[in-house]
């Protein structure tokens, strides 16, 4: 597992993700731990690092 901080774009909390670095390309919706609001996270990982971390906002 790797760990990846980012700002949550609705309310800007500070988080850690943890990755599973044995998926390559992961695309997924979660709640903010902090404010609830839903995120879609975009991620590549290659040779056990994260290549590219995205999270967007998903507008309610």
């Amino acid at each position: 597992m790797l760990e990846y901080y980012f700002d949550c774009p609705h309310c800007w909390q500070n988080q850690l993700k943890m990755i599973d670095a044995s998926i390559i390309n992961q695309q997924f919706i979660e709640d903010c731990e902090t404010c609830c609001n839903p995120l879609e996270f975009r991620i590549h990982v290659t040779d056990n690092l994260i290549e590219s971390f995205e999270v967007l906002s998903i507008e309610q």
